[in-house]
């Protein structure tokens, strides 16, 4: 039987509740009265049951779609304003034990060169970063306990967090690599990451299996259960997301939001961020063998319907999407984007000859970081590089409680303009400061507080001096 509060993922992800919300959504997406009542809930801004969040999904009557529309790109400006943050994914290692089918790095290709930075590599990657502008970084493994072992990880986080290079710093480390122990947890959280992301890739059991053939990942259970070891191992902001394409959207849209129905009802915190990634073509990989893929326009209404119901996460969009399609779901809930990404094992420091192409799938938006951040500003957008949660100690419930009241407000824009006053001063081109440097002075007149824009523009003034990392 379903059970959000249940720690056994056959429970909280149970396959007979996601049929039944299927077959409810199918037989009620001309429903207008329900339509409506499921839209004035969300309305209040306090989310959605992931069996109402399906209603909307299926719904196919163009003026409650655009109703839909209008709400995801109204409650993404309460919660997150017009602010947009940026990272990068920086690649330790491809070596991988599992046989996941949708993967180039799985354990069979024998085409894909094998990897795996030294820290002395690892230090002169994130020099490149840092002379980007970076100062937020996604790891990334394959599973292979022999060649990344939780040492590796650990020694390379301690790497990262020590290089200062000119004004640089990478002042946050969220960490994507395979579930593992509580043990291990609390070794990662003592190590002072930041977010535990780990996509389920698939929430329909039969298909993970298939999907999964070898190797420790096969384990659908240990798997999906992993955000729970991480919580008891003391990591508070975890993220969730799934690999469209793989299965069917509407099952895979029903897992993910019981699946951060499950967090709320047992430790109080959903997920920090929820990623939605497409199958993309990479070495070995093609995406046309999966017979599950989605338009853009579904993308679209899977975005603003996730913001819908979980009003409160943060949303993540790759370079794995184009510039068109970035730009679309910006204005439906997505609040992190990554910049000027590789997705080899290395690449920054030194570009990647293409014949020894490591990466883990095709980017589509090969656009600089300085492009990207031009290309937000020319949105209205504020480019931000905050990390100040994170490091004030702002994580799990004390997050979420400040972000469900709104109290997080009085912190974000005015961090966001700090570090973006640093970006223009050490890192953008001519045009970008230009821009940046109007749109600073614009947004300023944002801040509620007479105190905090005080505070704000006497910062601003220091940051032009050299000073460095100031936060609310």
């Amino acid at each position: 039987m379903y059970d959000p509060r249940s720690k056994c993922a056959d429970d909280f992800i149970n396959h007979e509740e996601i049929m039944e919300t299927l077959e409810y959504a199918e037989k009620n997406k001309h429903n207008r009265e329900l339509i409506d009542q499921i839209l004035d809930k969300a309305r209040l801004r306090k989310g959605l049951s992931h069996r109402e969040a399906a209603v909307l999904l299926d719904c196919d009557l163009e003026d409650k779609n655009q109703e839909i529309y209008a709400l995801a790109e109204q409650i993404k400006k309460d919660f997150y304003g017009n602010r947009i943050v940026l990272f990068a994914p920086l690649y330790l290692s491809n070596y991988c034990v599992n046989g996941c089918v949708y993967c180039p790095y799985h354990a069979k290709n024998k085409h894909i060169p094998r990897k795996k930075l030294t820290q002395e590599e690892i230090r002169q990657e994130v020099i490149a970063l840092q002379d980007m502008g970076h100062k937020r970084l996604a790891l990334e493994t394959g599973e292979d306990p022999v060649n990344n072992p939780i040492e590796y990880v650990l020694e390379s986080i301690k790497t990262i967090y020590s290089i200062k290079h000119k004004n640089g710093a990478i002042r946050r480390v969220n960490v994507n690599i395979a579930a593992t122990t509580v043990e291990n947890y609390r070794k990662l959280k003592e190590a002072g990451i930041g977010t535990y992301i780990l996509f389920q890739e698939t929430y329909h059991k039969e298909s993970y299996l298939k999907l999964h053939p070898t190797g420790p990942k096969h384990d659908y259970n240990y798997h999906t259960e992993a955000m729970d070891r991480a919580m008891e191992g003391g990591i508070d902001d975890v993220g969730c997301g799934v690999l469209f394409g793989l299965e069917m959207y509407r099952y895979e849209f029903a897992g993910l939001l019981m699946h951060a129905e499950h967090l709320e009802a047992v430790y109080g915190v959903g997920p920090h961020t929820i990623s939605v990634p497409r199958v993309k073509r990479a070495d070995d990989i093609d995406p046309d063998t999966f017979d599950n893929g989605i338009d853009d326009d579904t993308f679209a209404k899977i975005v603003a319907c996730i913001r819908i119901a979980v009003p409160y996460t943060g949303m993540i969009i790759s370079t794995r999407e184009n510039q068109k399609c970035r730009e679309r779901v910006l204005h439906l809930g997505i609040s992190q984007i990554s910049g000027g990404s590789r997705t080899s094992v290395g690449g920054y420091a030194e570009p990647e000859p293409e014949e020894e192409s490591s990466e883990q799938f095709e980017v589509s938006d090969n656009r600089t970081l300085d492009e990207v951040v031009n290309w937000l500003m020319g949105m209205g957008y504020v480019p931000s590089f905050c990390t100040a949660c994170y490091r004030e100690g702002r994580t799990g419930d004390r997050f979420m409680s400040l972000c469900k009241s709104g109290q997080i407000q009085n912190c974000c824009l005015p961090n966001a303009l700090m570090t973006l006053k640093e970006y223009l001063m050490d890192y953008a081109s001519p045009d970008t400061v230009e821009k940046g440097l109007k749109l600073i002075q614009e947004q300023i007149k944002e801040i509620p507080r007479e105190r905090t824009r005080e505070i704000v523009q006497e910062r601003l003034i220091e940051i032009e001096k050299g000073n460095r990392d100031f936060r609310f």
